[in-house]
């Protein structure tokens, strides 16, 4: 079988991301790996440009990540289109005037952070939120549209665009639904490839279960996480991956896909993970993780229902009527 195509995020602060390149020997190891570099564009500072060069010059793919400021609610969604195409427009300026090179544009469609904050302290006022924004479908068909449109752009501009997404969206999308879309403040946009997050490390024990079950019908996936990036709620206090469950679904996800995504490039480095990805014996046998895909898989087969009655509310209670009416003749008739 024949190694993947890899591609780390790198999600780092100007100094830090400074730090993590000083050497010679992050850049040696992506070109060992013939890998790539997901790079959060979280500034436009000369740091990060620097880093860009560097990888350019090596011959390494750099995708450039769109995100924002906090302020702004850092992942695109549905209440920052516009936004995003300011940064987008001031981001190709900047890659303009620094003569960097990006093979992909990838675009994180998430919640706002500043409401993914509010929902994870909990309370009524999160309650309140949620309930508010299952009457949003205009707000979100708005926003669907207006991103459709940045992609366009983006295409035009010679890239091509991949989108990092919530694994349920693949479920939402099958039952033709747009109800977590409301709820989340979420966009579901056309791109190039879907790259669904199966970050086993905040799924443990069933973790390696739900990258079984969506990678199958997955183009790409996402691990992780090895650690860093921002924290939401307690998501600091999850242990990172190690080695051994990190080769594990290195190993998983391969049996779907021939390009895989890991979070992040720091926290291999920090663990000392890439030297050992060289060594990686990406043909040895596995057991697949039947049970647990199992167990996700009803998951996934009632989150479809909920989300198809959600979709479909005047056939599911004509449905149901016509249903208890037969019901109710059948037993007259016995009786």
């Amino acid at each position: 079988m024949s190694k993947p195509r890899l591609t780390f995020f790198c999600e780092l602060a100007p100094d830090a991301l400074s730090t993590l390149f000083a050497g010679q020997s992050v850049i040696k190891d992506l070109t060992d790996l013939q890998a790539g570099v997901s790079l959060g564009i979280m500034d436009l500072g000369p740091e990060r440009a620097e880093v860009v060069r560097r990888l350019n010059a090596a011959g390494i793919p750099v995708t450039a990540w769109q995100l924002l400021p906090n302020e702004q609610g850092y992942w695109f969604n549905a209440g920052n289109a516009n936004q995003a195409a300011r940064r987008y427009g001031e981001f190709k300026a900047w890659a303009a005037e620094h003569g960097l090179r990006f093979s992909t544009v990838g675009v994180d469609l998430e919640t706002d952070i500043r409401e993914a904050e509010t929902l994870a302290a909990g309370g009524w006022n999160a309650l309140a939120t949620l309930v508010s924004r299952a009457f949003h479908l205009e707000r979100v068909r708005r926003a669907q549209h207006d991103y459709n449109l940045l992609v366009a752009q983006m295409h035009a501009d010679g890239y091509s665009v991949e989108s990092y997404i919530f694994p349920p969206i693949l479920d939402e999308r099958a039952a033709g639904s747009t109800l977590l879309r409301r709820l989340g403040g979420l966009v579901d946009v056309t791109t190039d490839r879907d790259v669904p997050m199966l970050y086993s490390s905040f799924f443990r024990p069933r973790g390696p279960g739900l990258l079984w079950s969506y990678a199958s019908e997955a183009q790409a996936v996402a691990l992780g996480s090895t650690g860093g990036g921002v924290t939401v709620g307690g998501a600091d206090q999850v242990p990172p991956l190690d080695w051994n469950e990190l080769s594990r679904d290195l190993r998983l996800a391969h049996r779907w896909v021939g390009d895989i995504y890991v979070f992040s490039l720091e926290g291999c480095v920090r663990q000392g993970f890439l030297s050992r990805m060289k060594e990686l014996d990406w043909d040895r046998p596995f057991t697949p993780p039947v049970n647990a895909a199992a167990q996700i898989g009803q998951l996934r087969r009632a989150l479809r229902a909920a989300l198809w009655i959600s979709a479909h509310p005047l056939t599911t209670v004509l449905t149901a009527v016509i249903g208890l009416r037969l019901l109710s003749r059948i037993r007259r008739h016995v009786g």
